[in-house]
């Protein structure tokens, strides 16, 4: 079973955005969104090069189209963001029945000159055709001009994030504080909208089940609708009811009606139980409560008297580069956690913080290809310095990273500028990590933690054999 997987700038992020779309989209919403795969990414605030008088419009083209020509981890053929902008203002005005006539721009190989003609061409646009786009016709325009610079170099994770995409990253990765229903919610391939409850979440309290099939939200049905218009119908005013229809994924013809109550939601990253001995911890994502959810996680397992650890990272896309190096470093002693490496040749490294838990062997770590980002970085590392036993199947293979820069409309550029490596100097990028015990399972949400789960049992057989 396929599905798309989704969807705060501080200093070290690892960011969410549809560039899997095609393979894995899925959300974390208050619904909970949950993060597809996520990328290291470093901040550069642009918004103190913008003067409060200067048409921020065609400023924004500018500076975008300077910001990938010169931050980008790979060499950019010139014409190529100039074009880009062109051909999706185009499109767009095309879209907008409007036959758009715009000034040819060539670009010269300076990234001042060429951002200049970027403006330019926006400017144009902006002057001769957002009126006849509508009332938000020169935003729109903006919107169009910066995703067409960016795409242009044909990276899904290069990308213009809008105001609201921002702010959707920031609910993400702090763990929410909005109004919702807490599930995790995830788009199979075939369109269907599958949710898994949260423990002591209102979902999970009003009788929802996992791997359930939602139907319709408040009478509305939800078939042909993407994610995020089942995110916006889901969330709401904490107070208020939401009313769902679902059916399990098996038994379509039995529905379920179920009546919830939205809260304010802040969902942990971590849940864990001990179990025969074995402290089982399942990371949801790498937010900023993370490491502190994992280091109680393992303090209180091991106070329990664990005598092994099970670490799962299925389905978990990534998210903060701190809270990686943060959670690595409970088990790697020392030494480099991982390394990135840009367009110059320059090489810097995140070191292991000093602070490792005594104690924590053996270790199983579950992967599987959804595993992604952060979590590639520490299931990377602990393979490395041979801390753990990856089992699962092979990772997503995310091995690039992503800066972020602010922008005075509050949007972003998000812009590859390195590749990273883990402690032994593997490139994962479009190759993932490769487990130590290969068990095929069908990446069903539903399963994790269940008896059909053969990639758990197999981890604790794998203990077990470690134990005698």
């Amino acid at each position: 079973m396929n599905r798309s997987r989704r969807p705060l700038l501080t200093v070290l992020l690892f960011v969410a955005l549809a560039a899997v779309a095609a393979a894995a989209i899925a959300y974390r919403t208050g619904v909970l969104r949950h993060q597809g795969v996520l990328e290291v990414a470093t901040t550069g605030d642009l918004r103190d090069l913008f003067s409060p008088r200067e048409p921020q419009g065609p400023m924004l083209a500018d500076v975008a189209l300077r910001k990938l020509e010169s931050d980008y981890y790979k060499p950019i053929e010139p014409q190529t963001p100039i074009a880009g902008e062109s051909a999706a203002l185009r499109g767009f005005l095309s879209s907008k029945k409007l036959h758009a006539s715009l000034p040819p721009e060539t670009a010269v190989g300076n990234p001042g000159e060429d951002g200049a003609r970027a403006a330019e061409m926006l400017a144009y646009a902006q002057a001769h055709y957002a009126s006849g786009v509508g009332p938000n016709g020169r935003e729109d325009l903006i919107d169009a001009a910066l995703r067409g610079i960016m795409t242009s170099v044909h990276d899904p994770y290069t990308v213009y994030l809008s105001p609201r995409e921002i702010q959707g990253l920031n609910e993400s990765l702090s763990g929410g504080n909005f109004g919702g229903i807490g599930v995790y919610i995830y788009q199979l391939k075939d369109g269907r909208i599958i949710v898994q409850p949260i423990e002591s979440m209102p979902a999970a309290r009003a009788g929802m089940k996992p791997g359930q099939i939602v139907d319709s939200v408040d009478g509305k049905s939800v078939r042909g609708l993407n994610i995020d218009r089942v995110e916006e119908m889901i969330r709401g005013e904490a107070g208020t009811i939401v009313r769902i229809r679902a059916h399990a994924y098996n038994a379509p013809s039995i529905e379920h009606s179920y009546g919830i109550v939205r809260e304010i939601i802040h969902v942990p990253t971590v849940r864990s139980k001990m179990e025969s001995g074995i402290d089982y911890i399942r990371l949801s994502d790498f937010g900023t409560t993370s490491p502190d959810e994992i280091r109680k996680a393992l303090l209180e397992g091991r106070d329990h008297g664990a005598r092994a650890y099970i670490l799962d990272l299925r389905d978990n896309g990534g998210g903060l580069l701190d809270a990686a190096v943060e959670i690595s470093s409970f088990f790697v002693p020392q030494g480099t956690i991982v390394s990135t490496i840009r367009r110059d040749g320059q090489r810097s490294s995140e070191e292991a913080l000093g602070d490792a838990i005594g104690g924590l062997r053996p270790l199983a770590i579950l992967v599987n290809k959804y595993t992604a980002s952060a979590s590639e970085i520490t299931a990377g590392a602990l393979q490395d310095y041979h801390l753990a036993t990856l089992v699962g199947t092979r990772t997503f293979g995310k091995g690039v990273v992503q800066s972020i820069f602010p922008l005075p409309d509050q949007g972003a550029l998000k812009i590859t500028t390195a590749r990273y490596l883990t402690p032994a100097g593997r490139d994962i990028q479009h190759h993932g990590i490769q487990p130590d015990v290969v068990v095929n399972q069908d990446p069903n949400p539903a399963l994790i933690d269940t008896p059909a789960d053969k990639q758990l049992a197999a981890a604790k057989a794998r203990l077990a054999q470690s134990l005698r």
